[in-house]
């Protein structure tokens, strides 16, 4: 069994969750033939087939669920031994796969991922980015370690700790009039660019709206909120974002940043499995994160 691979069979249980090889390809971020050849050398190894298709779904064979029962336990074994090592090697070394959205990705990670590189070089961290729904799940699956998630995020099987609250402000255009506090009712009447739906954090403020009995259309819907601050920088409306995407001194531009009423707001939080074998390396990630609402100016 020497050629057996981690993350052949990483590989092979995300096609399973996922239903199909293009599903975990884009889960994964690697070309479909990657996934391919990955599950089939993974096969090779084990002399057996693992996946079988179904109509357009892709499902384990008999060989294949046993496989995915012993999944947890390899990773945990590898994980303990890593574990292991590092405790003698006096360092945090090993993997680390953590899942966030991908405004906390840009403005909060940064600063944390450089700081667990000055302190343990020998550690790979690797970050995905998605919704609360998909990286839940994927911590879940174990599928992923860690999380840094929007509430609300449930789970029995999950450790949850708030980390950080981050409020929400008012982006607007260049002369676009709005009062220096703004409501809901404000802005009925104006352009608003908003996320995309299906996350938490568009969750949060299509509740809002709906709190003050305002039914908003928003002209445009986008996934990235760089693009969205472009598209305000154009003039094309505002946009409710939260605070920590929005500079500190003055946006470029001319744009102007209002904060809300009643205030908005959103509680990012830590997601682990409780049964999570914390190495030392996972339990330093793990650190770092709880003590981002304990930064300075925060």
């Amino acid at each position: 069994m020497k050629n057996f691979n981690l993350d052949h069979l990483q590989t092979f249980v995300a096609v399973i969750r996922h239903g199909s090889f293009s599903a975990a390809a884009d889960s994964m971020d690697i070309s479909q033939p990657a996934v391919s050849q990955q599950v089939r050398q993974l096969e090779r190894t084990l002399g057996t087939p693992l996946v079988e298709r179904v109509g357009r779904r892709a499902r384990a064979t008999a060989a294949g669920q046993e496989l995915l029962g012993h999944a947890a336990q390899i990773e945990a074994a590898v994980d303990a031994a890593v574990e292991a090592v590092s405790r003698r090697a006096g360092s945090a070394a090993g993997r680390v796969r953590l899942g966030t959205g991908a405004t906390a990705c840009i403005f909060l990670l940064p600063a944390v991922l450089k700081d667990l590189r000055r302190r343990f070089p020998a550690l790979e961290i690797t970050v995905s980015t998605g919704n609360t729904a998909d990286i839940a799940k994927a911590v879940e699956d174990n599928l992923l370690d860690v999380g840094l998630v929007t509430m609300p995020v449930s789970g029995r099987m999950f450790e949850i700790t708030p980390v950080l609250d981050d409020e929400f402000v008012l982006l607007a255009p260049p002369g676009m009039a709005l009062p220096a506090r703004v409501t809901a009712a404000a802005l009925a009447d104006q352009p608003v660019l908003l996320f995309e739906p299906g996350g938490n954090t568009r969750r949060i403020t299509d509740e809002w709206f709906a709190r003050a009995g305002v039914r908003l259309a928003p002209v445009m819907s986008l996934g990235s909120v760089e693009a969205i601050k472009e598209l305000v920088s154009a003039g094309l409306g505002c946009a409710i974002l939260p605070a920590m995407a929005v500079p500190q001194a003055k946006p470029k531009g001319g744009m102007t940043v209002h904060p809300l009423s009643p205030r908005l707001q959103r509680r990012l939080a830590v997601v682990i499995r409780r049964d999570k074998r914390l190495h030392a390396g996972l339990a330093d990630v793990v650190r770092s994160l709880e003590q981002l609402g304990r930064k300075p100016g925060r």
